[in-house]
Parts: structure tokens; C-alpha cells; sequence
């Protein structure tokens, strides 16, 4: 039974899934894609695992988050839960073997090293494959972004070939965030539009390799438009996040 205040989460979630749902939904059919084309992964970084609880109760089956310290313990507390974990945020070696333990796919893959550790941390570990997609920084390409997470698009071959020839690896395909600088700042849709170019350049290599991540909140329709086939949407959802500690 949910307590009073469950209860009032339990429908304001539900509420702001079907406003997402309509948002996707309208944006596949005016990209003339089918709906089941793209997946939402709702990002509960800063949120209890009680609201993931919630979410999977909801009918949501990916859930993301960003902070190593934050998700291995909602992901243990939610193992026996129908959800697949996505790790997206920028990923330091020293977190690799605690992250293998639960995500199913990371979406930010960035450097030949990260890409090195994860693939020792999954044989170490004993578990299945896990799926990793390159981080493109796009702000990049135009000189800018430096120190920002994220490869250089000119250097996204190198490192998905990197991750497919990776033993315990599986390259599932590329990420981005709209960029903060550079000339396609303030330009989500052009963004994503570059994006989907170094997809296609990818799956020339790698056919198989056909996730494309990207799309938040405030610009899923844009990367949906783009051929996005999944969009990370937290604040849409769960709400306005609490600032963290």
C-alpha cells in the first residue's frame, strides 16, 4: 500500500509521463517516424530510488543517472525492479568497477583509457556485455568545449572502433548534449542534425551500432526530428531538481 504522500507522487509522475508521451508521440509524427522508434530514458539523478520505484510502477523501463555515488546504491536498493540503468555522466576509471555492477549501457564513453577500464572492469566482473556509446562533444569541431566531457567528432571513428574491438564491450552508438558554445550553440535541431551525420558515419563501420542519444527536456522534438532513438528527459518528469550537496 502507498502512504498518502506515494500516492500524490504516484500521480504527478504519472501526469508528466503522459505530457512527455504526447510530446514524443507528436514529435514522431511530425518526423513521419513510428512512435516505438524512439525510447524515453527518464533521468532520476537526485532523486530518491523510491521515485524509480514509482516510475517502473509507471510502466518506464530506463532510468538514468550521472553520479556513481548516487546510483549504486538506488540501483541495489531497485535490483529487482524491470529496469535497465544507463550511466551518463562524465565517468572517472576509479568509479568503473562499481558502475559494470549495475548499468546496462554507458552513455558516456569519451577517451581510449575509459573505454579500456570498462572493458577489464566487465571481464573481471563475469557479466554480459555492457553497451557503451561515444560522448561527442560537437562544440569541438569548432575549437571550443575545451575541458567540456565528450570526443572531438573528428576523433569518434577512432574510438568506436576502439570500443568494438573491445573485449566485453558493445558498441551501441553515439551521445551528445546540445552544445554550449561554438556555432551551433543556442541551435538544438542543427545540433543533432551533426549528430546524426557521425551516426551514419559510424553504422558505415559498425551497422549494428544504431542508438542515437540525445535530447532533453527542453529539446527532445528537435533531437526526435533528428532521428534521435533515445531521449533522456529528467526535469520534464520527475520535476525541478534539488541542488546537490
Amino acid at each position: 500500500m502507498l502512504t498518502d504522500g506515494q500516492r500524490a507522487r504516484f500521480e504527478e509522475l504519472g501526469t508528466n509521463l503522459d505530457v512527455v508521451e504526447r510530446r514524443i508521440t507528436a514529435a514522431c509524427e511530425a518526423a513521419g517516424r513510428a512512435r516505438d522508434e524512439v525510447t524515453l530514458i527518464v533521468v532520476t539523478k537526485t532523486y530518491p530510488a523510491e521515485d524509480s520505484a514509482l516510475l517502473a510502477a509507471l510502466g518506464v523501463t530506463d532510468v538514468a543517472e550521472n553520479r556513481d555515488q548516487d546510483a549504486a546504491p538506488k540501483a541495489e536498493l531497485c535490483r529487482n525492479l524491470p529496469l535497465e540503468w544507463h550511466f551518463v555522466g562524465q565517468l572517472q576509471t576509479n568509479k568503473v568497477r562499481s558502475v559494470v555492477r549495475y548499468a546496462n549501457r554507458v552513455h558516456s564513453v569519451d577517451r581510449l583509457r575509459l573505454a579500456g577500464s570498462l572493458s577489464s572492469a566487465v571481464l573481471a566482473s563475469g557479466r554480459s556485455e555492457l553497451g557503451c556509446l561515444v560522448q561527442v562533444a560537437l562544440d569541438k569541431e569548432a575549437g571550443a568545449g575545451e575541458g567540456r566531457a565528450g570526443v572531438a567528432p573528428a576523433d569518434v571513428e577512432a574510438l568506436a572502433d576502439a570500443i568494438a574491438d573491445a573485449p566485453g564491450l558493445r558498441l551501441d552508438g553515439v551521445m551528445t548534449v546540445a552544445p554550449l558554445a561554438g556555432p551551433l550553440a543556442g541551435d538544438p535541431a542543427a545540433a543533432f542534425g551533426r549528430l546524426a551525420e557521425i551516426s551514419t558515419a559510424v553504422r558505415a563501420s559498425h551497422p549494428a551500432a544504431t542508438m542515437v542519444s540525445a535530447g532533453m527536456s527542453g529539446d527532445l522534438e528537435q533531437a526526435v526530428a533528428a532521428g534521435a532513438t533515445h531521449v533522456r528527459v529528467g526535469t520534464a518528469v520527475l520535476g525541478v531538481r534539488s541542488p546537490l550537496g
